[in-house]
C-alpha cells in the first residue's frame, strides 16, 4: 500500500468515525428534544439551553455527516447521463465534479465560514443572548471544520478514482453505482 492509498484510507477512517458520531448526535438531539418537551409542558420547567443544545447537536450532525455521506457515495445527484456511462466514464465524471465543483466550493466555504462566522465569534467568546443560553463559538467552529473534513474526503475520493483509472485498484461497485435498487 503506497503513501496515497494510506492517506486515503486514513481519511476514510476519520470520516467513518465522524459519521458514527453524527448518528449519535441525531439520537441525542431527539432525546434532548423529548426531555425538553416533557419538562416544558409536563412540569412547566423552561430553559433555553436544552433547545439550543438540540439545535447544536443537529447542526453538528449535518456538518460532520457530510464527509461520511460523500465517503459512502450517498449525496444527491441529478442523473442525466451518469447511469448510462461505463464504469470508467463514471470515474471521469466523478473526478471532474470533485476537482472543479466540490473542492473549490469546500475550500471557499471553509475559508468564508472561518473568517466571517467562527473567528469573529471566538474573538469575543460569543454566547447566546437568551437567558441560560450556550456559547455560540463552539458550534460556529463546526461549520469550517465540516467543510474542511468534506474537502479531505474529496481528496480521498480523488485518490481512489485516480488509482482506479491507473488500474492499481478497483472501486467497490457501490462507489460507482449509487442509485438504490427499487424495493
Amino acid at each position: 500500500m503506497g503513501f496515497w492509498s494510506k492517506l486515503s484510507a486514513g481519511i476514510d477512517r476519520i470520516n467513518q468515525l465522524l459519521g458514527k458520531a453524527a448518528s449519535i448526535m441525531i439520537l441525542l438531539s431527539c432525546i434532548v428534544s423529548a426531555v425538553n418537551a416533557l419538562l416544558r409542558y409536563g412540569l412547566d420547567i423552561s430553559n433555553n439551553w436544552p433547545l439550543e443544545l438540540q439545535w447544536y447537536l443537529f447542526s453538528a450532525a449535518v456538518m460532520l455527516g457530510a464527509a461520511y455521506t460523500l465517503k459512502r457515495n450517498e449525496h444527491v445527484r441529478v442523473d442525466l447521463i451518469y447511469s448510462q456511462l461505463p464504469d470508467r466514464g463514471r470515474i471521469w465524471v466523478d473526478l471532474f465534479g470533485f476537482l472543479f465543483f466540490l473542492m473549490p466550493a469546500c475550500i471557499l466555504f471553509a475559508w468564508l465560514s472561518w473568517t466571517t462566522l467562527f473567528y469573529p465569534s471566538w474573538l469575543v467568546m460569543e454566547h447566546s443572548m437568551n437567558s441560560g443560553g450556550l456559547a455560540r463559538y463552539p458550534i460556529k467552529f463546526v461549520v469550517p471544520f465540516g467543510f474542511f473534513m468534506l474537502s479531505l474526503q474529496g481528496v480521498s475520493e480523488i485518490i481512489k478514482r485516480i488509482s482506479a483509472l491507473k488500474g492499481t485498484t478497483s472501486l467497490p461497485t457501490e462507489d460507482l453505482h449509487y442509485e438504490k435498487p427499487m424495493q
